[in-house]
């Protein structure tokens, strides 16, 4: 059963390999166990769940290699313009429209860098963004605490802001964010024409524009867009390689020629100026290759595949559950299911064992740190799209597969007192938030 599944994020490495954040506290036989059942998994959202080892990553690299850059020129040192580095911030570039990309270790980083140049060039430390912003959820408040910044909310809903919020600001700000889409809130984006209002309201602010596109790549179907449209709203673009492409590792930001050699020197000051990164940047030019030209088929699939886990777990009797979007805005969407993540947890790893299926490979619990009144979220981890070819034959299947998820939960529920907080998993994407009190109606 293939899928369109592909995505990570800084410090959730073990998700990766076959272990969500639900597994932190849990001993190793446990890990263990949930590794072998993924690594025997035959039929998934993904042809590639199986966590992998250190070699089978590195095969796969050599085998993508040839055809994405010579192997037979020198390693790259200190990210040297005439070196593999350099090809990939060139081809980063012209692929999203700009004068010039350049690479860094972590989108964390290139977030910083920017924000950090533009405070300087507008004098304004200030920024607009969302409260369920990569930026604020995710980046232990870099911005502030490292930057010296300060963030100010257009609006709290779980969507981008309006034009009319934009203008409604009561203070000056001199950057406007935008992640687009917008994880946490569903992986939702705005149409066109709202995304362009927008724009021009921070622009009759006086603001610049400052895309956090670490899933950029795959906005284009929902905005009607092609990358260059898109990014020239902007005045700066952070994009990652491994959100979305298959990627090691690593990010870059792209703008104007100016901007971009302000972000190398601030990029060098905040330890980002590494020794060697041929690895990432190979795996990189791969994913430009073969996964960018595919987004639009993936973005399609998605609406398939939440239409057939939708009719999986109605045929399951679950008694509420939600796919969100209802129609996917990218490739990625949630999953929503009234069960506890440690139960759901079992679950995976009990229907890898005996179907040797694997619709979500982890789920994140929330016990712990979640904010007052929302709902715990859990999600799947990072997977590789399925051949384009394969993708049609696997979806008769899925719904099946969806009913049987349910069951196996419920077999290990049955002692157990049912949880009325509603859990959040990530299936081909994640997103979305809704009133626990709505959800238990």
């Amino acid at each position: 059963m293939t899928g369109i599944t592909k995505d990570s994020d800084e410090g959730s490495e073990g998700e990766q390999h076959g272990h969500g954040a639900s597994d932190a506290g849990s001993d190793s036989s446990r890990r263990a166990r949930r590794i072998a059942a993924l690594r025997r998994v035959e039929r998934s959202l993904s042809p590639a769940p199986r966590p992998e080892t250190v070699r089978e990553r590195l095969d796969r690299l050599v085998a993508d290699a040839p055809t994405a850059y010579d192997l037979d020129k020198m390693t790259d040192v200190y990210a040297n313009d005439d070196g593999i580095v350099g090809e990939l911030e060139r081809r980063t570039a012209e692929a999203l429209g700009t004068e010039a990309a350049a690479v860094f270790p972590t989108g964390t980083m290139a977030q910083q860098v920017a924000l950090r140049c533009w405070a300087g060039r507008t004098g304004n430390a200030t920024v607009a963004g969302h409260p369920l912003s990569h930026l604020e959820m995710h980046e232990r408040d870099a911005y502030a605490v490292v930057s010296g910044l300060r963030m100010v909310h257009p609006t709290s809903a779980p969507r981008l802001p309006t034009a009319e919020e934009i203008h409604g600001l009561q203070e000056p700000f001199g950057t406007l964010a935008l992640e687009l889409p917008l994880r946490d809130a569903g992986f939702v984006l705005p149409e066109w024409d709202e995304l362009t209002a927008v724009v021009a309201a921070a622009r009759d602010r006086d603001a610049v524009v400052h895309f956090d596109g670490a899933r950029l790549w795959e906005c284009g179907p929902h905005l009607g867009r092609t990358l260059p449209e898109i990014t020239s709203l902007a005045d700066s673009v952070y994009v990652s390689y491994y959100k979305s492409l298959d990627g090691i590792s690593g990010a870059a930001l792209a703008g104007s020629e100016d901007f971009v050699a302000e972000a190398r020197a601030w990029r060098h000051r905040y330890g980002g100026q590494l020794f060697q990164q041929w690895p990432a940047a190979l795996a990189a030019l791969a994913g430009l290759d073969r996964e960018l030209p595919r987004m639009p088929e993936y973005v399609a699939h998605a609406k398939v595949i939440a239409q057939a886990l939708r009719e999986g777990l109605t045929a399951a009797g679950v008694p509420w559950f939600r796919v969100h979007p209802e129609v996917p805005h990218t490739h990625q969407f949630q999953v929503w299911l009234p069960y506890p993540s440690e139960v759901l947890d079992e679950a995976v790893i009990r229907q890898a064992e005996e179907s040797r299926t694997a619709l979500f490979r982890g789920w994140f619990g929330g016990e712990a740190g979640e904010t007052p009144g929302e709902p715990p979220k859990a999600r799947p981890t990072p997977e590789v799209p399925g051949a384009a070819p394969e993708l049609p034959r696997a979806t008769p299947q899925l719904p099946r597969a969806a009913s049987e998820l349910p069951r196996v939960a419920l077999r290990r529920r049955r002692h157990q007192r049912m949880s009325r907080t509603v859990r959040t998993v990530w299936v081909p994407g994640r997103g979305g938030a809704v009133s626990p009190r709505r959800a238990a109606r």
